[in-house]
């Protein structure tokens, strides 16, 4: 590891974490977002985004569609970021975080597409942790 590291929760439960926001409608992400992973994910990404509980409640009236563009948006972003950092995949992406959460539901697909898009989240912060 670098002498400087700055992300420290890089190697996060995200199966278990989707299947607790799954059970809980999103309300479970209204507060880890506000724990700090909001404002790792713009550290990360290299700039601030639309707050989750404005596209969580964006959603509500949408059947949470809103809420899930917004999240696939950001897997789409940090998909990018791991390839050009030159990590290996497989990596979440628009489609990934969309299609598990739409096409997966009864599947247990949103726990599916929250563990890749926490695992290519974890790797890039592995990354950045040693430059």
């Amino acid at each position: 590891m670098g002498h400087n590291v700055k992300y420290k929760h890089t190697d996060r439960p995200g199966f278990l974490l989707g299947l607790i926001d799954f059970c809980t409608a999103g309300l479970f992400f209204l507060f880890y977002m506000r724990c700090g992973l909001q404002e790792e994910i713009e550290s990360v990404l290299g700039h601030k985004v639309m707050p989750y509980w404005k596209a969580y409640l964006l959603g509500i009236p949408t059947l949470f569609i809103y809420t899930l563009v917004w999240m696939a948006g950001i897997s789409e972003e940090l998909k990018e970021k791991a390839l050009q950092m030159g990590i290996p995949g497989p990596h979440t992406s628009w489609w990934h975080m969309f299609g598990w959460n739409v096409f997966g539901l009864l599947l247990m697909g949103p726990a599916v597409a929250t563990h890749r898009f926490f695992k290519t989240l974890g790797s890039i912060e592995k990354k950045m942790n040693t430059i």
